[in-house]
C-alpha cells in the first residue's frame, strides 16, 4: 500500500470513527436527542415488526432489541474505524511479542484483532504501537470502549423514567375513562374538572418533551391497552371536546389548554415518526395503529 493510499485509508477510518462518536453524542447528550445512525437503526427494527403489530401479535421487545442493535452498531463503527486507521500502519508502526509474528500479505485481520481487543479494554499486550501518534490513539480507543459501556448504561437510565411517565399518564387516562370523567366536566357544581384537565395537559406536555428529548421511546410498545398512551390518548381527545361545551368557564379554559397540549403532541409525533401535515385527530388514530392498538374512545 503506497503512502497516499495508506493515509487515505487512515482518513476513512477516522471518518467512520467520527460518525460513530457523533451519533453517540447526539443520541445521549444533544438537546434534540436525534442521532442519525441510531434513529435509522431503531426505525428499521420498528418497521421490521410492523406486520406483527398489525396482526395483533405482541412486539413489546422491539424497543429493547433496537437499543441493543444501536449499541452494537456504535461498537462496530468504533472497531471498524480504528481498524482502518491501524491497517495501513501494520507492521511498521507496531511491534509484537516474541511469540507472535505478523503474517505476510494483507494485515487487515491483525488490525481488526488489535482494534477489537483495544475497544474491549482487554490489553493483551501482544501488539504494541511504537509510532508516537499510534501510542496516543490506542489508549484513546480503550477509553472510548469504556465510555461506550457507560453510555449504554446512561441511555437505559435516561429512557426508562420517560417510559414510566408515559405509562402513568396512560393509566390515569384509563381510570378517567372507566369512571366516565365526562360527568365531572358537565357538572356545574364541581370544582375538580378544571384541575384534572390542567394536570392532564401538564403531563401530556411532559410526554411531548420526553418524546423530543428521547425519541427512541416512541419505539417502545406497551402490550396492555390501559398502560399504552397510543391507545388511551383518545380519552384525552374526548375530554377536550366535552370541556368545550362545559357550563363553567374555568373548565372550558382548562379544556383549551388540554387541546393545545394534544395538538402539540400530535404535531411532534407526525413530524418525527408518521407523516407531517396530518390533522391531530388523524395522528391520534395513526399513532395507535402504528403501535398495534385501537384508540379508546368513550
Amino acid at each position: 500500500m503506497s503512502g497516499v493510499q495508506a493515509w487515505a485509508v487512515t482518513a476513512l477510518g477516522a471518518a467512520v470513527l467520527a460518525v460513530g462518536l457523533r451519533d453517540v453524542f447526539h443520541t445521549l447528550w444533544h438537546p434534540s436527542g436525534h442521532g442519525g445512525v441510531s434513529r435509522r437503526v431503531m426505525a428499521a427494527v420498528w418497521r421490521a415488526g410492523r406486520r406483527a403489530r398489525q396482526q395483533g401479535r405482541s412486539s413489546v421487545l422491539a424497543g429493547p432489541l433496537a437499543m441493543v442493535v444501536v449499541v452494537f452498531t456504535w461498537v462496530t463503527l468504533v472497531v471498524l474505524g480504528c481498524t482502518l486507521v491501524y491497517w495501513p500502519h501494520l507492521p511498521a508502526g507496531f511491534v509484537t511479542s516474541s511469540e507472535l509474528e505478523f503474517q505476510e500479505g494483507p494485515l487487515f485481520l491483525d488490525a481488526l484483532y488489535l482494534s477489537t481487543v483495544t475497544v474491549a479494554t482487554l490489553g493483551f499486550g501482544d501488539i504494541v504501537p511504537v509510532s508516537e501518534w499510534l501510542r496516543v490513539l490506542v489508549p484513546l480507543q480503550a477509553l472510548i470502549g469504556f465510555a461506550l459501556v457507560t453510555a449504554a448504561v446512561t441511555w437505559v437510565l435516561q429512557i426508562y423514567p420517560a417510559l414510566t411517565r408515559r405509562r402513568a399518564l396512560a393509566i390515569r387516562l384509563s381510570l378517567l375513562h372507566r369512571v366516565d370523567a365526562r360527568r365531572l366536566v358537565d357538572d356545574a357544581d364541581s370544582d375538580l374538572a378544571a384541575p384534572v384537565l390542567e394536570s392532564l395537559a401538564t403531563e401530556l406536555v411532559q410526554s411531548r418533551v420526553d418524546l423530543t428529548q428521547y425519541s427512541e421511546t416512541y419505539y417502545f410498545r406497551d402490550g396492555d391497552d390501559q398502560a399504552s398512551l397510543p391507545a388511551m390518548l383518545g380519552v384525552a381527545v374526548h375530554l377536550r371536546g366535552a370541556a368545550r361545551e362545559a357550563p363553567r368557564s374555568d373548565v372550558r379554559i382548562a379544556g383549551e389548554l388540554l387541546g393545545h397540549a394534544i395538538d402539540d403532541f400530535a404535531r411532534i409525533v407526525a413530524l418525527q415518526f408518521l407523516r407531517d401535515g396530518l390533522p391531530p385527530d388523524d395522528v391520534v388514530d395513526a399513532y395507535a395503529a402504528d403501535h398495534g392498538h385501537q384508540v379508546t374512545r368513550p
